[in-house]
């Protein structure tokens, strides 16, 4: 892992921008805290596909996309930036947790993780090969593959990034989009139109394998809107596919918060919201008890 230098620690980090994230980011800076707030600008896609929502107080009947502008217009009103950089891994480091965005290291007193709820299953060989083979970051392991092939399975558009970045350091690349929309790719970008069922270790590196036939790669990319819980955040407490936590929105890190879908159903933008500004609340209270322990 490469250390951080020079690096600005931030009181919180939250990861994500839907509900309980713009929530959590809202109180903290009311609490005075200062925030790194990591996700997307365009706020959750969640949020701002959806048609008609009719139990958000204050909102009658409002429209995904005019709620996600609110959000928007709310965070700049409150001068809190929004940092697109995808998050490979969060580290306990002691005091401190450090952040992985590509190559570089963000560092944070606290996390609160607000990042929905990962839904898609991951592939038949896709646990057992992360770290031999198999990576959730491009921008982070690219130089891994310098002038060799790497396969990237994108889950949405905004992949295209990492396999138009990786590109240009690999040789080869196959990109396999998850999503029926039409690519936007270097030519030296291979897109394959076939679904793959299963990652493969082969004698001379890895192999992605469709109904269609089996691609051989020295390394898979997979790319994922939000990695899982516990495979960001390295001995998380989780149950299939939710955080544990309790009524402080307190996971069994100490200093590590979760909220909103990832905690749980009910999938609701209210119950989300609520859950971010008491993640914000406990992070906050947290903070102020560590630093008086210290005396500071």
């Amino acid at each position: 892992m490469k250390e951080a230098r020079n690096t600005e620690r931030y009181d919180i980090a939250i990861i994500g921008t839907g509900p309980a994230g713009v929530s959590a980011a809202l109180t903290a800076k009311n609490r005075n805290k200062s925030i790194l707030l990591l996700g997307s600008r365009q706020m959750s896609e969640k949020v701002a596909k959806a048609h008609e929502i009719r139990n958000y107080p204050g909102l009658p009947f409002v429209k995904g996309e005019d709620l996600a502008a609110a959000f928007r217009d709310q965070l700049d009103r409150m001068e809190i930036s929004v940092t697109e950089q995808r998050i490979g891994a969060v580290y306990a480091m002691g005091d401190y947790f450090a952040l992985q965005a590509g190559e570089e290291m963000l560092e944070a007193s606290t996390v609160i993780l607000a990042t929905g709820v990962v839904m898609a299953k991951t592939l038949p060989g896709e646990e057992a090969l992360l770290g031999r083979g198999v990576s959730y970051c491009a921008t982070c392991d690219a130089p891994l593959y310098r002038g060799r092939t790497a396969a990237v399975i994108g889950y949405s558009p905004r992949e295209e990034a990492e396999a138009a970045f990786l590109a240009g350091v690999c040789s080869k690349v196959l990109y396999f989009p998850m999503y029926k929309e039409q690519t936007d790719l270097p030519d030296t970008v291979k897109v394959i139109r076939e679904t793959p069922g299963e990652i493969l270790k082969k004698e001379a590196g890895l192999a992605v394998k469709t109904e269609a036939g089996e691609y051989p790669a020295d390394g898979v990319f997979v790319l994922r809107e939000a990695v899982a819980p516990g495979q960001l955040v390295p001995g998380l407490e989780t149950e299939g596919p939710h955080v544990t936590v309790n009524r402080r929105m307190e996971t069994n890190i100490p200093g590590v918060f979760a909220c909103g879908d990832l905690v749980g159903t009910p999938y609701q933008y209210v119950k989300a919201a609520g859950e971010g500004n008491i993640a914000a609340i406990s992070a906050a209270a947290y903070i102020d008890r560590v630093n008086k322990e210290k005396g500071e």
